[in-house]
């Protein structure tokens, strides 16, 4: 796709699909996020879309991108909440253990190789799957298990985790 051509569809359609999105969603500052998010990966899959069937594919697009944000809000509001009811009924020396153990987790991430690091704060803050991964970074699906095998190797053996 020419940049020209990029511009022509990003111009005749983007209102629509943040319009869509913020009908979905409620939230004007979500629906451009998601609607440019849409555009951006027209762009960087140098998809060739064909007149007729691009404004479906664009809605598709988004569609799925608001839907991948919302199960990760969804999952991340469930943890929070978990973990607050968690600490909330435990006596004091639990707290402090839970504490620790957290701090030695953040020390022990900080010192995993940059690679895989990085895969392995995608997929577990992010919630990424490989796929998504191996695309974003321009890698192979099996370069993202090995270098998140070795992330969790690494942690396991560093926090004492069977």
């Amino acid at each position: 796709m020419t940049e020209k051509g990029f511009k022509i569809l990003f111009d005749a359609h983007f209102e629509d699909i943040r319009r869509y999105l913020y009908f979905r969603s409620g939230d004007a500052v979500l629906s451009t996020d998601i609607a440019q998010d849409t555009f951006l990966r027209v762009w960087e899959k140098q998809m060739e879309l064909e007149p007729g069937r691009d404004v479906a594919l664009l809605y598709k697009i988004a569609g799925d991108l608001f839907i991948s944000h919302m199960r990760r809000e969804r999952l991340s509001k469930n943890i929070q909440h978990e973990l607050k009811l968690d600490l909330q009924g435990d006596d004091p020396e639990h707290r402090f253990h839970y504490k620790e153990l957290k701090e030695r987790y953040q020390k022990v991430l900080m010192r995993l190789p940059e690679k895989q690091r990085v895969v392995f704060m995608m997929s577990r803050m992010e919630q990424l799957s490989y796929r998504e991964i191996s695309e974003r970074l321009a890698i192979s699906v099996k370069a993202v298990e090995k270098r998140m095998n070795g992330a969790l190797r690494h942690l396991r053996k560093e926090l004492d985790i069977s």
